[in-house]
């Protein structure tokens, strides 16, 4: 007996020891773990050209120009990890903020203001939400037709002309707590709720379940279209939330101000390791590849890199960011 029982002993031992070296491996082979690794070098060499690099006021300027893709980064990362996407985010947060300013023009109160058109981005989800989960139509298509009727109305609204609301209402975009931006401070809230949602919750769980296969957690008893319908709606309300601070930080907006940054948080999720194919990815990873966006367009503004060939380079870093990723799912 004392024989079987040290048997079992060592036994136990042995696969705790396999488990703790599987970790420390999965850890390693990490997409975060890489991207820390590429933030760091990064970090270095632009230090080395620039010494003004590697300061708190610079890496606090990085967030706070990046708070809006980081907030919308958040949405889209909750929109793919169930399976979908969204195209149309840019054009959302650049509509809701040309609204907001012509509302604030016409006299209304910045409290009006401010729950009309968030209830606007509300809707604006909610309808994403029930054409994609209604029709079957694969998302991207209805993001993409969405993209430009948002754009469409924006030009409507705003008759084609930047809308200036310069000094009265700067608090979102310019304000500080201490030393810390408020739309920084906002944009890590959003990145929290985000990632307790994912992880978390129940919801966060079926999200999960309907992206890696839609069919099975129907079966499963999951209401799959009020989860999809959710999600859009949930994820249009924080949309609203970015269209706020957008136009809190420039002061002024026009149709096309949201152009651009959907597919800049496409490309944030996917260097953070968030999939297509749902069911996959990491809120933490979407934040980093939010910073890794942020620090290498700082990076290069600071070495005097233009503006043409940092385009290049976000074109490639999605390519590279993808082709890494899968080479990682065939390998599993």
């Amino acid at each position: 007996m004392e024989v079987k029982s040290l048997n079992n002993k060592n036994i136990n031992k042995n696969s705790d020891e396999r488990l703790s070296i599987i970790r420390r491996l999965s850890f390693l082979n990490s997409q975060i773990t890489y991207l820390v690794l590429v933030i760091i070098i990064i970090g270095i060499i632009a230090t080395v050209l620039n010494p003004n690099f590697l300061t708190l006021r610079n890496f606090f300027n990085i967030m706070q120009q990046n708070s809006v893709l980081g907030i919308l980064t958040m949405c889209m990362s909750l929109v793919m990890i169930s399976g979908g996407l969204d195209i149309s985010i840019g054009n959302m947060a650049g509509l809701v903020a040309l609204i907001f300013a012509k509302m604030l023009i016409a006299g209304e109160s910045i409290t009006i203001s401010v729950i009309t058109v968030l209830a606007i981005a509300l809707i604006l989800g909610f309808i994403n939400g029930v054409i994609i989960a209604k029709s079957k139509v694969t998302p991207l298509i209805i993001t993409l037709g969405m993209n430009y009727v948002f754009l469409g109305v924006a030009l409507i609204t705003g008759g084609g002309r930047p809308q200036t609301i310069t000094g009265q209402f700067e608090f979102l975009g310019e304000a500080k707590v201490g030393p810390v931006p408020v739309a920084i401070i906002i944009y890590l809230l959003i990145f929290a709720f985000a990632f307790f949602l994912r992880k978390y919750t129940k919801y966060g769980r079926r999200l999960n379940a309907i992206g890696g296969n839609s069919q099975a957690a129907f079966l499963s008893g999951i209401n799959v279209d009020w989860h999809i319908i959710s999600i859009y709606t949930l994820s249009g309300l924080i949309v609203g939330l970015a269209g706020l601070v957008l136009v809190s930080r420039l002061g002024m907006v026009r149709a096309d101000s949201g152009s651009g940054l959907a597919l800049q948080a496409l490309a944030a999720a996917i260097i953070g390791g968030i999939t297509f194919e749902g069911g996959r990815g990491s809120i933490i990873g979407a934040f980093f590849g939010v910073l890794l966006l942020g620090i290498l367009y700082n990076a290069m503004n600071i070495i005097g890199i233009s503006s043409y060939l940092q385009t290049i380079v976000l074109g490639a870093i999605i390519v590279i960011a993808t082709v890494i990723s899968n080479i990682g799912k065939m390998r599993r």
